[in-house]
């Protein structure tokens, strides 16, 4: 449920440490600001209507324009400390909700959320949450100045001109009513114009990932069409955009020039039949645009943090996303190995109608190896992800040491699991940081023990830096075999009494297949696993094995 009152989000407040204090600190140089610009307004009468009519020297007006020199300066002081105050709260709530973002974005992400798709969240994260550099930095005190100022003016005008305190109490509501129709607009055309750039961002890295099957099969050329039509539709609503925010900038601007001319009319009049006095009717024609500029000023600022605002809908979408109850249960620590079971087990992601897995059924003893078999799109990486508790069934139950899983700590939980996905991740790092990464204490020589177990340690000797030679995102730098046995070497090196793995010897060649599967016959003895599996090679490996369509145990 949203939580914007007005022109105000509350949540975006509540990103800010000391919130509260953001605000009492705006209110209070809005409020000083205020009596500044009445201040101001009244010097500068003074000294006109002195110089002017009684023909005042300097020496009689020094003291008035020391005081106006102090109110100019004390001004532009009390806005410098103001945008300060704004600035920091904005990188603050930008630093928060960025980490919050990016922790919410990968537990979707582990459960296959579309919502956290890697371009979208990449471009909401970045450039899409530094719009709000302008919510804070030029919004939120212009909502300030705008309630506070022209309640503060019109109530000075009131003491020296009434007629000019009623022309411009009349006519300040037009403004902020025109600013409420435009807004509603552009509200709609930035959601808009984001969607378009997140589309074009997700589209545009799959072509980047995909890149290499395009240029084999011939098609590489023919993505531009589709990029340049997304990047037209971006493009499109951009303008679209920039049209509405300079229509409704004139539209503000005619309405302020237009009720400041009705006040100096009216002033002029009175002025001329000698009604009116002119340091009082001076006075009136300074204030009136100063009543107005506020207004002004938030409408501009209005569109320039609506990027911002529109981005953080967005991230608070995310983030907010409905998540099952953390469990906080933990395993005793002995036995180290738990029994894992799962009963009927059927998972239905939210971007489906067919079950990703349907009635699962199976158990693992422990220090035993069971293999995942069948037809693709069965389940077994879900199957895998439901043993991690990273997707919690629909229906039925699984348990690891007579415990439900999604009832368990996770990072405890986790700290019990070595996992090698179907897509391992590697990050850009060095390669002893990447296989370390499990178990951040382990030597260089082990490192280098568990990079010959599974093959790789003569391809990183001979890399320049060895060990430490950084590889690029994704891996970058090895090949899909490489990176498999790096992630596989990752897992082993954690030591961990239940090891997942996703096709582990996927992308090898019979040679590397087979000093893996030595390895993984000496590695996996005395641990339990699960190893999904496609080569007959692998099922040698396990002691059980289970169809997931139908679930049944076949040996």
């Amino acid at each position: 449920m949203s939580t914007r009152v007005g022109p105000v989000d509350r949540r975006l407040l509540r990103q800010a440490r000391g919130g509260r204090r953001l605000i009492a600190a705006s209110v209070g140089l809005g409020s000083a600001q205020s009596l500044m610009i009445v201040a101001q307004a009244w010097l500068i009468a003074y000294v006109a209507a002195e110089s002017l009519l009684h023909e005042r020297g300097l020496s009689h007006l020094e003291p008035a324009l020391a005081a106006l020199l102090a109110v100019v300066v004390a001004r532009a002081g009390i806005a410098a400390a103001s945008q300060i105050v704004a600035v920091r709260a904005g990188a603050r709530v930008k630093s928060q909700l960025r980490r919050d973002l990016l922790e919410r974005a990968a537990e979707l992400a582990a459960r296959g959320d579309e919502r956290a798709a890697p371009g979208s969240v990449a471009i909401l994260a970045s450039r899409g949450l530094d719009g709000l550099d302008e919510y804070f930095a030029t919004y939120l005190p212009a909502v300030v100045l705008a309630a506070l100022v022209p309640a503060v003016l019109v109530a000075a005008l009131i003491l020296d001109d009434w007629i000019s305190a009623a022309i411009v109490a009349v006519t300040l509501p037009l403004i902020p009513l025109f600013m409420a129709l435009v807004g509603a607009v552009t509200r709609e055309q930035t959601a808009h114009r984001l969607s378009s750039l997140q589309r074009l961002g997700d589209h545009f890295l799959d072509v980047v990932a995909g890149l290499p099957t395009l240029k084999i099969f011939g098609r590489s050329r023919a993505q531009l069409t589709t990029i340049e039509a997304v990047t037209e539709r971006y493009r499109t609503t951009t303008i679209a955009t920039l049209r509405v925010t300079f229509l409704s900038s004139l539209i503000l601007e005619l309405v302020a020039s237009i009720s400041v001319a009705l006040v100096a009319v009216a002033i002029g009049i009175r002025l001329l039949d000698g009604t009116l006095a002119y340091r009082a009717g001076l006075f009136a024609l300074i204030l009136a645009p100063e009543a107005y500029l506020p207004l002004r000023r938030l409408g501009a600022s209005y569109h320039a943090s609506a990027d911002g605002v529109a981005a953080s809908e967005q991230a608070f979408s995310i983030i907010d996303a409905p998540r099952p109850a953390p469990g906080s249960r933990r395993l005793p620590r002995h036995p180290a190995i738990p029994a894992i079971a799962l009963e009927d087990v059927s998972v239905t992601y939210p971007d489906r109608v067919e079950p990703a897995v349907s009635g699962a059924t199976f158990s693992l003893s422990p220090g035993r190896v069971l293999g995942l078999v069948g037809p693709s799109g069965c389940g077994k990486s879900t199957t895998l992800a439901v043993i991690l508790g990273l997707a919690r069934p629909d229906l039925g139950c699984a348990r690891a040491g007579g415990v439900e899983i999604s009832d368990l700590d996770l990072p405890s939980w986790h700290s019990r699991i070595a996992w090698v996905p179907q897509q391992p991740r590697l990050f850009h790092a060095s390669i002893l940081e990447n296989v370390r990464l499990g178990r951040p204490s382990a030597g260089e020589e082990e490192v280098l023990a568990v990079l010959d177990s599974v093959g790789l340690l003569q391809t990183v000797r001979d890399l320049p830096g060895g060990v430490d030679s950084v590889l690029g995102d994704g891996g970058h730098g090895l090949s899909s075999g490489e990176r498999r046995r790096l992630a596989l070497a990752r897992a082993l090196l954690r030591d961990a009494p239940l090891v997942l793995l996703d096709e582990p010897s996927a992308g090898l060649d019979a040679a590397t297949e087979r000093t893996v599967l030595r390895t993984l016959g000496r590695a996996l003895r005395g641990r339990s696993a699960v190893i999904v599996a496609h080569r007959p090679a692998l099922l040698e490996l396990c002691d059980d094995i289970v169809d997931l369509a139908p679930a049944q145990v076949l040996a």
